[in-house]
């Protein structure tokens, strides 16, 4: 009998090593094809320029125009939406449905201000988390519709299978920022930003920005810059040597005689204080460091859009459903050159109802 139990033992003893075995070579399987298939998108990459119409051929200086910027956050942030990576439970759009009323209705209020150019982050042009629709085909009819449009599409990131969450993996995903001009874009280029080494690349992805230019009416070029930072670092360097980049490039166009507006998603607290400011709970662990002033010049300036009449942030933290009085930041804004006079800047509320940010807005004029 003895005999026999030891027997048995030793059996489940190699059962449950096996197992250990199996799962240690699938996870370290895994592991390989993340970094393996993990890959950078070419630098200095020339973008396709296409067009809805005739539009207008140059952007006149004197003239009063407005431009937004909106992260669309994939179309799956309802107000009630959270997210795994912070802090939340949910990976991917609740549906095709859901995304799609998302992104109209986003898309629709961003319109309703009749922008001359719109700066969109976070669009999939294929995912996982997005049942594979082209969120791009939503909403270029829908800027289109009162006015034809210049626009370019420049991928942010192709990224590996997430097999995280278990029971919902956030998949792979292909993103990236588009740019839409009233104007005639003659040419537009994706830029490589750099990112993080080792096991953090994996989770941030690639990172760009694209450079659009278009002609003015005094003969000099209006380059508009669309980006998203990078969020999910292991300190704020890499976002620094990111908004550094585009700065120097900004810089070297206004040198030449050129206007810049840059925009979109910085990641970082363009206020300073935003918490103090909007009288809300500080986060423990403070993903969006305030900006660091220190990197713009007396030429090329920020433009963090605030209106102390009506204190509205332009972006939310995903951990709980949102609710008025929850962490509150504004990471979206603009850059701009000396030449570019701003008449006003502000966040559009939309009680974050389509998106986990809210669109910014900003008024100027080419001198």
């Amino acid at each position: 009998m003895k005999e026999k139990k030891k027997s048995k033992g030793k059996k489940a003893l190699k059962i449950i090593l096996g197992i250990i075995i199996a799962i240690i070579v699938i996870v370290g399987a895994y592991v390989a094809y993340v970094f393996i298939v993990f890959h950078r998108l070419e630098d200095n990459l020339p973008l396709e320029v296409r067009e809805t119409g005739e539009t207008l051929a140059q952007a006149e200086t004197g003239r009063e125009m407005k431009i937004v910027s909106f992260n669309m956050g994939f179309g799956a942030y309802s107000d009630d939406y959270t997210f795994f990576m912070d802090g939340g439970k949910e990976s991917r759009a609740r549906s095709v449905e859901a995304l799609t009323f998302n992104l109209t209705n986003a898309a629709e209020a961003v319109r309703s201000y009749n922008p001359d150019f719109i700066l969109i982050q976070e669009i999939d042009e294929s995912g996982t988390r997005t049942y594979h629709v082209d969120e791009r085909e939503i909403i270029t009819p829908i800027y289109a519709a009162d006015a034809p449009l210049s626009f370019t599409y420049a991928q942010n990131y192709d990224s590996p299978f997430l097999m995280y969450p278990i029971f919902a993996p956030h998949g792979a995903n292909k993103a990236g920022i588009m740019t839409y001009s009233k104007y005639g874009i003659t040419s537009a280029t994706r830029y490589s930003l750099p990112i993080e080494e080792g096991v953090s690349k994996v989770v941030d992805l690639d990172r760009c920005y694209s450079k659009q230019r278009i002609p003015a009416s005094n003969g000099k070029e209006l380059i508009v810059y669309n980006l998203h930072l990078s969020a999910y670092t292991t300190t704020a360097g890499i976002a620094e040597e990111q908004l550094s980049m585009i700065i120097e490039d900004m810089q070297a166009e206004y040198d030449a005689g050129n206007y810049c507006i840059a925009g979109g998603d910085f990641n970082r607290d363009l206020l300073g204080n935003s918490p103090e400011i909007f009288n809300v709970p500080a986060m423990e662990d403070n993903w969006a460091k305030p900006i660091n002033m220190d990197l713009f010049t007396d030429d090329i300036t920020l433009v963090a859009p605030f209106d102390s009449t009506e204190l509205v942030a332009s972006c939310r933290n995903n951990d709980v459903p949102y609710v008025p009085g929850n962490f509150v930041v504004t990471v979206d804004g603009f850059v701009v050159s000396a030449n570019v006079e701003v008449k006003s800047a502000k966040v559009i509320d939309l009680g974050f109802k389509y998106s986990d940010h809210n669109p910014v807005i900003m008024s100027f004029i080419l001198k």
